[in-house]
């Protein structure tokens, strides 16, 4: 599979993604996104790159034909691709490095160099000037770096918004649990409130209980920060200016799938199941913590990278990415693929910006035309209240192609 070429050189295509992206008020420093003019916010979500040693990795689960050329470098290639085909406001890494360098996102068994590793892995994104945030993966502590070590390389790459943990909370369990708060367009009454929540949580690697088996899950600590979190940020929305009746909603990222994720069959996702759901052994109860609170529209998960499904339950659509990365197990014949999440805002009855009116999604795939597939409405405000939807076919204005027949080049 040989690496696909831009048709725009790399300064132009740096420009044309930093000159689209939303406002980003002072720069990534000042740790504030807003909604920009267009009144919309998107977000790009990167599953299970599995990043080791560039050009020397070699590709799995690709066809026979694909495999001479095929490395490291065509994860790079189709992060670049797009960022330049979607021009995200907010890309999310949900795992990145091989474990043989140091997880997930870089995969930390296979990478000699973790921090190396970790650079060449989020290389594409840094150089565009895109906001970007990551969570931990099983397999990012399984390199040279700890867990802590992982995400505090991240905290310290140029133009992240990661956090190694809520400077606010005395203990925590895990590494890359914070919050960003999107506000409203500027000059709008909502550019001093976040209009759109976004929670990232480390879902842990493995147990760490004798007596039980397999991943490791969301702590009860962790949790009570997000529903501290989420309060706080429902009890300021809903005060003046512009009070609102409930909570904004918001959008969830971690890497290992709830046990929840097991209650879909085809007759009720969006997308494709096509192994196990690898989800903890025990339910700590963070799915119900999320129903309690209410302003959760969507999670946002990785892991299993052959399913890339997204169905409603109890209000709350549970998604997969799909995955990304071309040194992680993946089906040859089946393209690897990214996930888009685009929420909307409304126009209030002056003709400004209001707050966020519909929360929509699609995938596009690594093919020859990066093929959009599955769109779907995970959540739209109606008079009558908030209700989530589940959106069927090409209600997006979205060009579809195959699911998941396609060929790869």
């Amino acid at each position: 599979m040989p690496i696909p070429s831009s048709p725009f050189p790399w300064p132009a295509l740096l420009f044309l993604a930093a000159a689209s992206i939303a406002s980003v008020c002072g720069g990534a420093e000042a740790k504030q996104l807003r909604f920009g003019t267009s009144g919309e916010f998107k977000i790009l979500q990167v599953a299970d790159m599995h990043y080791a040693n560039g050009k020397s990795t070699k590709c799995l689960n690709v066809l026979p034909n694909q495999m001479k050329d095929c490395s490291d470098l065509n994860t790079t290639a189709f992060t670049e691709r797009m960022i330049q085909a979607e021009k995200p406001d907010l890309i999310v890494f949900t795992e990145y490095v091989d474990p043989d360098v140091a997880g997930d996102n870089i995969y930390g068994y296979d990478s000699t160099d973790a921090a190396k590793s970790l650079d060449a892995c989020f290389a594409p994104v840094v150089q565009s000037n895109i906001p970007w945030v990551a969570v931990l993966g099983n397999h990012d502590q399984e390199g040279a770096l700890s867990r802590e070590g992982v995400m505090k390389h991240i905290v310290g790459m140029k133009n992240t918004l990661s956090l190694l943990n809520p400077p606010d909370v005395g203990v925590i369990d895990g590494f890359g649990n914070y919050n960003l708060e999107i506000a409203g367009v500027q000059g709008s009454g909502f550019q001093n409130k976040s209009v759109l929540n976004l929670y990232f949580l480390d879902s842990g690697d493995y147990s760490k209980v004798p007596s039980i088996p397999g991943y490791g899950w969301i702590k009860s600590s962790q949790q009570n920060w997000y529903q501290q979190t989420a309060r706080k940020l429902k009890g300021a929305y809903m005060a003046k200016p512009e009070p609102q009746k409930g909570a904004a909603p918001g959008l969830v990222y971690f890497h290992i799938p709830l046990p929840e994720y097991k209650s879909f069959d085809k007759s009720n996702f969006t997308g494709v199941k096509q192994e196990g759901i690898s989800s903890p052994a025990i339910n700590s109860g963070f799915f119900t913590t999320l129903i309690e609170t209410g302003d959760a529209k969507a999670v946002f998960t990785g892991h299993d990278h052959l399913n890339d499904f997204c169905g409603e339950l109890t209000g709350i659509y549970l998604c997969y990415a799909g995955g990304f990365g071309y040194h992680a197990y993946g089906k040859a014949g089946w393209s690897r693929r990214a996930r888009v999440v685009v929420a909307s805002l409304e126009k209030t009855p002056k003709g400004t910006w209001g707050p966020v009116k519909s929360i929509k999604t699609w995938k596009r795939l690594d093919n020859k035309d990066l093929t959009s597939i599955d769109a779907q409405v995970l959540w739209t405000k109606t008079s009558a209240g908030l209700i989530g939807y589940r959106g069927t076919g090409n209600c997006l204005g979205v060009r579809l192609g195959p699911d998941s027949h396609e060929h790869s080049y």
